[in-house]
């Protein structure tokens, strides 16, 4: 095991001096806001993409409507930007590629630019936190932000509802969903299923087949719900049947703590109650060395 120090560092300026430079709207038709006062105009063609943006894909049909309002009304919110170490004169950018984008959809030819010294830290921590911010994320790709967040820069999950303006719950349950497999996290992605379709399944033995059947038959989140407590029941009666009465499945509240304590551990976490009893045992599995030193840390601290 290595002896590397467990992640306990906050932003020197912290979390809710970076929102506040974050929190920039997109540009709108309406005239009612009030723009920031931009540091200093900027040729377009000295402002480049961050290459360690998070987000990747742009949906062309919002680009398109938010280049329409450029052309009429110009950049109407200033880009957030540093100073790139390359060439002297040019900016990176760390908030607005959209209005980036859009800008050149429009031909501007300078854009107003608020300069922050941030370091490469900051600057991926404020991507993460404006790609949040949207509200067109799908449920996994916002629960993978608050993953990064809490994994990448030892954010919790209060301190994260406390700033975001999320509720802890939120955030946890949208980090379960990181859980299931693959194939039903692309039927998030896609809008095939909802969030809370998603979470009914998450305890499911085979969730991916489960979702197939719900997207199939259109069902509900409460039909899901049944459709998923049915699935574990045992086909037939005899003595597998009775042992399985023996062992009651686990309620809501304990699969949510179970949730919680997975999502902040970074592990698999299970808790089996004795019944009738105040004791229990709790499971956590390690994936690698790493997990476990990291684990030992946080128990040690």
């Amino acid at each position: 095991m290595n002896d590397k120090k467990p992640k306990t560092r906050g932003l020197g300026r912290g979390l809710s001096a970076l929102m506040a430079d974050v929190s920039v709207p997109e540009d709108r038709t309406s005239e009612s806001g009030q723009a920031r006062r931009p540091d200093l105009l900027v040729p377009i063609e000295k402002v480049f993409p961050n290459p360690q943006q998070p987000r990747r894909s742009f949906v062309a049909e919002q680009l398109e409507d938010l280049a329409a309002s450029v052309r009429e009304k110009g950049v109407i919110q200033p880009l957030i930007v540093r100073r790139r170490a390359q060439q002297e004169g040019t900016y990176e950018i760390v908030a607005g590629e959209r209005r980036w984008r859009a800008a050149q959809m429009a031909q501007l030819h300078e854009l107003p630019v608020l300069v922050r010294d941030f370091d490469d830290v900051e600057v991926l921590e404020i991507a993460i936190i404006e790609n949040i911010q949207r509200a067109d994320l799908n449920p996994v790709e916002e629960a993978v932000g608050y993953k990064q967040l809490m994994e990448k820069f030892g954010h919790t999950q209060e301190k994260l509802s406390e700033v975001l303006g999320k509720s802890r719950s939120y955030i946890a349950n949208l980090v379960r969903l990181l859980q299931l497999p693959e194939e039903v996290q692309t039927y998030l992605r896609e809008g095939k299923l909802s969030a809370g379709h998603a979470r009914a399944l998450i305890t499911a033995k085979d969730p991916a087949a489960l979702a197939r059947k719900v997207i199939q038959g259109g069902l509900s989140v409460r039909e899901t719900e049944r459709l998923a407590k049915a699935a574990d029941l045992p086909a037939g009666g005899g003595e597998s049947s009775t042992k399985k009465r023996s062992a009651p499945e686990k309620d809501a509240d304990t699969r949510a703590l179970e949730g919680d304590l997975s999502a902040n551990l970074g592990m698999k976490v299970s808790i089996q109650h004795d019944s009738g009893q105040e004791s229990g045992v709790i499971s956590i599995r390690y994936d690698s060395l790493e997990q476990l030193d990291d684990l030992c840390q946080k128990l040690g601290s």
